[in-house]
């Protein structure tokens, strides 16, 4: 387990010492939960637009139950690993940190998994109508999960565990809204 752990801080350093100065704001901004909102908007516009407003409703009730899930999730794993973050390290000094704040524990990381539940969840219920949903919603939740270490505020292992587990819940929710949807929406 120390080799692991060990692993994941010199990947850390790797990854988010490839930062610069120009590019922190980016970055800030990409971490920031609010910077979102648009897309947001724009995936209601096309819920509403090809589910109508009765699935578009229930899929918005399942998406806050999603990232309650995986909010929740995440605060039992950091306070039962009870792991530093990497901006609580000494060894910070050789990386960068530029987060706004710096939380006690980082084990696992609740934006990566929000952000990776979202994109599985809504990726398959707008593949269908269109094409390239899926794989930019995945490109969308891998840069704010790698915002993440690029800010110094959580390892790779964080992040890859937290996308690991946002992927498992979204896939049970999408499930779960299918068969909301044959027995309660389909005519």
């Amino acid at each position: 387990m120390e080799e692991l752990l060990k692993l994941d801080q010199q990947l850390f350093l790797f990854f988010n010492n490839l930062g610069s100065s120009p590019w922190d704001g980016f970055w800030l901004f990409i971490t920031n939960k609010f910077a979102s909102i648009p897309l947001y908007a724009f995936l209601l516009f096309l819920l509403y637009r090809n589910y109508g407003v009765k699935p578009t409703l229930t899929i918005m009730v399942l998406v806050a139950a999603m990232i309650t899930c995986t909010d929740q999730l995440a605060n039992v794993f950091k306070h039962g690993f009870q792991r530093p973050r990497p901006c609580q390290e000494d060894f910070i000094e050789q990386g960068r940190y530029i987060a706004v704040r710096c939380g006690r524990y980082g084990y696992f990381s609740a934006h990566a998994a929000s952000s990776t539940a979202l994109a599985i969840f809504m990726g398959f219920l707008l593949k269908r109508f269109y094409k390239y949903a899926f794989p930019l919603l995945i490109i969308w939740a891998l840069v704010v999960s790698y915002s993440r270490i690029y800010v110094g505020v959580h390892y790779p292992g964080d992040v890859f565990t937290g996308m690991l587990i946002g992927t498992l819940i979204g896939l049970g929710f999408y499930h779960l809204f299918k068969w909301i949807y044959r027995k309660y929406f389909k005519i």
